[in-house]
């Protein structure tokens, strides 16, 4: 059972049969045997293959009426496949990108949740163990994190798949971690390490009110391509980074120490093992200007 809260405090229980199906495959020994071809990039490949032909447009008329998508909110057009749906863009003016400069905000259209990384550098997620070390295979990196915050931005099949630049700044170089897929349904994240397991591509956004904050996108099952746009010399807050193709995946930005404060109902959800519905561009923490 999965509990999400609107930013009203009003929590909600998903127990969909994706949900059930999941738990009783991650929960059971002889359920991750099955699902271990699943996880395979090559896998995701053929998935990707199937998604793009032209007859996997049948399914978008019915996903669209069981997942009760508002299409009023996305562009209008003919879909070719599955996966043009998935990719699809919303209307201009449909999200509403924060410009306050102290305001953190949102990559994406997520649930969020925010875990403090602690001296030595691990973090607690839900029930499951990392280090910062291990989630970018790059200790000294790792170190400039420590007793700062690691935010969780998960993405679900029907949430808008496009995510964006927090701050105005200017990006690294981007590394690309190979790896497995699992889902990042929370039933896996309980059994496996999904964050240091899964393929994933990080950079730096050195921006200019929240210092230096890594953005890592993570692939998930069926979703093999992590889509970021091509480098530029600076980016600004709302620009497009890119987008994840088929299924759920997951953002993840990194803060240092004493730069971001978490909004209370995001902490305090977090602290409780409930995820907050937020919308791409939406206020989730107070930067501490210096």
């Amino acid at each position: 059972m999965i509990r999400i809260s609107d930013r009203q405090g009003n929590i909600s229980e998903e127990d969909s049969f994706q949900d059930r199906l999941l738990e009783k495959l991650y929960g059971s020994t002889a359920g991750r045997i099955l699902l271990k071809p699943l996880v395979s990039p090559v896998i995701s490949d053929a998935a990707a293959w199937i998604l793009n032909s032209r007859l996997s447009a049948l399914a978008v008329d019915p996903f669209i009426r069981a997942k009760k998508i508002n299409m009023s909110e996305y562009e209008e057009k003919e879909y070719l496949s599955y996966n043009d749906f998935f990719t699809r863009r919303v209307r201009e003016g449909a999200r509403h990108i924060d410009q306050e400069p102290d305001h953190f905000v949102s990559p994406c259209d997520c649930r969020a949740s925010v875990f403090p990384i602690t001296e030595e550098g691990r973090v607690k997620i839900k029930h499951t163990s990392y280090t910062a070390e291990e989630l970018l295979r790059n200790a000294p990196l790792a170190s400039r994190f420590r007793e700062g915050c690691l935010w969780v931005f998960r993405l679900c099949v029907d949430d808008y798949h496009h995510y964006i630049y927090i701050d105005e700044g200017k990006e690294s170089k981007r590394v690309r971690i190979p790896g497995i897929l699992h889902t990042v349904n929370p039933a896996a994240n309980d059994v496996y390490p999904i964050y240091k397991e899964n393929t994933r591509e990080y950079s730096l956004l050195r921006s200019v009110h929240f210092g230096t904050v890594l953005m890592m996108e993570v692939g998930a099952m069926l979703v093999g391509r992590i889509e970021n746009r091509p480098l530029c010399d600076r980016v600004y807050r709302g620009q497009e980074k890119g987008n994840f193709a088929f299924g759920g995946s997951t953002v993840i930005l990194m803060t240092q120490p004493g730069r971001v404060v978490p909004d209370g109902d995001i902490l305090s959800n977090s602290q409780k093992g409930i995820e907050t519905r937020v919308l791409m561009g939406e206020k989730v923490g107070t930067g501490i200007l210096r």
